[in-house]
């Protein structure tokens, strides 16, 4: 990876960890949001507009610097990390909340917190060092922009155990409501084609919901997506097989 696209790499993290969004930064700039994007994606920033967004995040373009050749966050949490979060639900619903680029004033607005409340669960995430409290309970990430819970991990067990009776108590048939399932006989070579679309599909979940930070919370709504594919038939057919197969 070039230095620059370190650079650019770590502008992106500051950004999203300050919970500042591309329309955000096109307000600053005084250019499309279009355009801010394309800035991104070709790298090529004058001094001026970098140090412009710098200062959004009251940071100098020295310390941005230092900060992506030291500074590496992880990009999941640790075993213990993920067992203190399911062992309180109200400190997993911030985690959630903070990590989803919730603000201090937008969950005590949405939630039925109280304030005191409220900073004694985010300064636990602050000892987790999960987040950085700031001043003003303003809130920065200390995760990677590519976070994901670990795998078969506490926090993803904890959720197998309540979808299966929850989010499938739906017949699927409201307007942004989707159900497809589909099988078939595939090689594993297919299954891993799926596979790597589906990943591909959660990373783009990912983006949309970053850039939706800059609605209001009124314009937008708790989403799960679950993605999903293994080798599986109903246990009744598998009962009419041959002992063989």
């Amino acid at each position: 990876m070039s230095e620059i696209t370190q650079l650019i790499k770590s502008l992106k993290q500051q950004l999203r960890a300050h919970g500042i969004t591309y329309a955000q930064v096109a307000t600053q700039l005084d250019i499309s949001e279009a355009s801010v994007k394309r800035l991104f994606a070709t790298e090529q920033f004058s001094l001026q507009r970098l140090h412009s967004i710098c200062g959004m995040m009251n940071i100098s373009i020295a310390q941005l610097v230092q900060q992506s050749q030291q500074e590496k966050f992880p990009s999941a949490l640790t075993i213990q990390q993920e067992k203190t979060l399911t062992a309180d639900y109200k400190l997993l619903l911030i985690a959630i909340l903070v990590l989803n680029h919730w603000q201090f004033h937008e969950i005590l607005a949405y939630y039925n917190l109280a304030e005191t409340e409220l900073i004694q669960l985010l300064a636990q995430l602050d000892r987790l060092k999960i987040i950085d409290l700031l001043p003003n309970n303003r809130i920065k990430l200390r995760v990677d922009s590519n976070f994901h819970w670990l795998e078969d991990g506490p926090i993803q067990q904890f959720f197998q155990q309540h979808v299966p009776n929850s989010f499938f108590r739906s017949r699927f048939r409201a307007k942004d409501e989707l159900l497809l399932c589909v099988n078939g006989m595939l090689s594993s070579e297919s299954i891993g084609i799926l596979q790597k679309q589906l990943r591909e599909l959660g990373r783009k979940f990912n983006e949309l919901h970053y850039d939706d930070t800059r609605l209001s919370l009124e314009e937008r709504q708790g989403t799960c997506m679950v993605l999903a594919i293994r080798p599986w038939s109903l246990p009744m057919f598998e009962e009419l097989k041959h002992d063989s197969r």
